[in-house]
């Protein structure tokens, strides 16, 4: 008899994988040992899916950390069941590639059975996807976004244009990030947040780079053009990028998009730069981080650059302020919130925790 809450494993399987019961499920987990998913979490996936009468199949899929596609065998698997649940990070790197084969597939950016049972696992799915187009709707019909932070942030600019399309290939649960904005409309300056770190696309040694003081990049549309800083913190971000671009082949100062964490549920305990792989892997969905994708003309590049306690103003009005989501100011939100009531607890109360 599982006694664990699972109102967070139903949040998963029925409002974002819509599983009915009599449905296949297929549950796909990397081995627990290298500490990024959980047990937990896969026995709760489980037991949950049991519960609601689901055929389940577990299949531990193991980690590439330099994957370039989807397995043939497991393609294969996932079209013959009707759902698939992804407990390990090959679907998160393959996020925006297409899934052959698939009838539904979702990835998990709960990591753990803590999170899963926390306001971030069974805050209602559907209510974010509501919230998450609303944000969409007002930046991608803008006249002018500009963002700012306390530690020295500034670019803008605008692009006009339908998100539709522009998002990954697989259903994200939770719901974490408004759609990538594409960079070529802005330009300015971004102040990290004393480190460098990857995107989850592919693991590479070092991850990521940590610096002295505070570094700012410049950019100006797709395009890097350097960093500001301490001489020896410019070094190691310059160095950084020639090592991972050329390792990959890949376009070094290629800034591709950026998009805004929207879930006040999303948490890291730790210190990011004691678990930077875990930490890019979670953390990006909390309002108080706002998210680059660089390093590579594609999503989502191999670095990405982290901006803390953004300010967002969208045509005048500001929708972000110092991290903290303004729904007056997002049309439909507080509706949404008022729909959904565990959604209006969490903006009510976020959490702060993200490990920097």
């Amino acid at each position: 008899m599982n006694n664990r809450n699972l109102s967070g494993a139903q949040n998963l399987l029925v409002n974002c994988g819509a599983a009915i019961k009599g449905e296949k499920l297929l549950i796909c987990y990397e081995p627990y040992k290298l500490g990024f998913y959980d047990k937990e979490i896969v026995n709760d996936v489980y037991a949950c899916a049991i519960e609601l009468g689901l055929h389940v199949t577990l299949e531990e899929v193991g980690f590439d950390p330099l994957i370039a596609k989807v397995p043939h065998d497991l393609e294969i698997k996932m079209s013959e069941n009707d759902l698939t649940v992804f407990l390990a990070r090959l679907a998160d790197q393959m996020r925006f590639e297409s899934f052959k084969g698939s009838k539904r597939s979702i990835i998990s950016y709960a990591l753990t059975g803590e999170a899963l049972e926390s306001t971030f696992g069974f805050a209602h799915y559907q209510g974010f996807v509501l919230l998450k187009q609303a944000i969409d709707r007002l930046i991608f019909s803008a006249e002018n976004v500009e963002v700012k932070c306390r530690a020295g942030t500034s670019f803008s600019g605008a692009l006009k244009s339908d998100p539709e399309g522009s998002d990954v290939n697989l259903s994200r649960f939770p719901m974490l990030v408004s759609t990538p904005v594409p960079a070529i409309g802005f330009s300015g300056k971004v102040a990290l947040p004393g480190f460098l770190v990857g995107t989850g696309s592919k693991y590479y040694s070092p991850f990521g780079v940590i610096f002295d003081g505070l570094v700012l990049a410049i950019f100006e549309g797709n395009q890097l053009i350097g960093f500001e800083g301490s001489r020896s913190d410019v070094e190691k971000a310059n160095q950084h990028l020639d090592y991972v671009s050329k390792r990959f082949n890949i376009e070094r100062n290629y800034v591709h998009s950026w998009h805004l964490g929207i879930h006040p549920g999303c948490y890291f305990k730790e210190p990011a730069t004691e678990n930077f792989e875990t930490w890019t892997g979670s953390a990006f969905g909390n309002p108080r981080l706002l998210h680059f994708h660089t390093c590579g003309s594609y999503a989502p590049g191999e670095i990405c650059w982290n901006i803390v306690d953004p300010t967002v103003v969208v045509d005048g009005n500001i929708i972000w302020k110092d991290g903290a989501v303004q729904l007056n100011s997002i049309p439909g939100a507080e509706h949404i919130l008022k729909e959904y009531p565990s959604l209006e607890l969490l903006f009510r109360d976020p959490d702060q925790r993200i490990g920097i």
